[in-house]
Formats: structure tokens, sequence, C-alpha cells
């Protein structure tokens, strides 16, 4: 079977067409500039970008010929974090983001991928918590263009 190659990457809700087959790709396996993937049908994709950058959930890969590779978030092991109060969950988030951790954000509370030391952290803080499985989509960094995976500290132009 030939190898289909992927130069672009048509984000979620940008796109729309015959889908060849769907990845499923942790959090950790996203962050990708050039990579061999293999489908869920089998197929085999060679993905090959100018740059790295973060493929969430939803996101397709496009072929030459205009058909897609659909990307699926899989589900991991995360920490879902809530509060009785914003307050709380605000100071909860505060203490997250000083350990930059990426976090997805949901109406009423956030979720990390699972960390037995943070999960200590978080209960002392008196949040409640549930470890659950479900895909993680977190919030794009402020510095890297929407994408978690890059982070510097230089904040200057």
């Amino acid at each position: 079977m030939k190898q289909l190659i992927a130069h672009e990457v048509a984000e979620k809700g940008t796109w729309n067409g015959t889908v060849v087959d769907r990845v499923v790709l942790g959090y950790e396996d996203r962050f990708r500039r050039r990579i061999a993937l293999i489908g869920e049908n089998g197929t085999d994709i060679l993905l090959s970008l100018k740059e790295a950058r973060l493929l969430n959930g939803g996101d397709a890969l496009l072929l030459a010929d205009g058909r897609f590779i659909e990307v699926v978030a899989a589900p991991e092991k995360l920490i879902e974090i809530s509060c009785d109060s914003a307050v709380e969950l605000l100071r909860t988030v505060w203490h997250l983001g000083n350990r930059h951790l990426a976090t997805e954000i949901a109406t009423n509370a956030v979720r990390i991928r699972y960390d037995k030391v943070i999960l200590e952290m978080v209960n002392q803080l008196g949040a409640n918590t549930d470890v659950i499985n479900a895909p993680f989509n977190p919030e794009g960094g402020a510095y890297s263009g929407g994408d978690t995976a890059v982070h510097s500290h230089d904040h200057h132009p």
C-alpha cells in the first residue's frame, strides 16, 4: 500500500471533505513536524510539516489529493478539578499555571494530565477532584501562537 503524505493541517471546524482514515493520538504524540503514522484502518501516512505544531482533536491532515486524515485526541488519564467558588478555582488555577501545566478549561472546571503529586497539592488546596479518562485538548499558550507544547520565558518581541 502506498504511503500517503500530508503537508498541511486543517484546523477543527475549517475542513469538510472525504475522510480516508483517522489517527488517534495522545497529547504527547500530537506535537509534531514529521512522523510516520498508521491510521485506524491501516492507512500508511507520513506527516511532513514545515514546522512543529500541536494537532488538536478535530483537526485533519490534508492529503495532496484533497482528502483528509482526521486527528482524534485519545482518551488519557486526567484530573478534573472544580471548586465550590470561582475564587477558589482561580486560586487553584493560579497554582497550576505557576507550575506551567498544560490545562484544559471548561465552564466550571479545568482538566490537567494525571500527576499524583499535583493531585495531592490540588486536594490540599481544597479543590474537588475526579480522576477520569478523556481526550485532552489544553488551552493554547499566550506566547506560542496557540500551541501549548511550546513555551518560552523570553517575553520580549
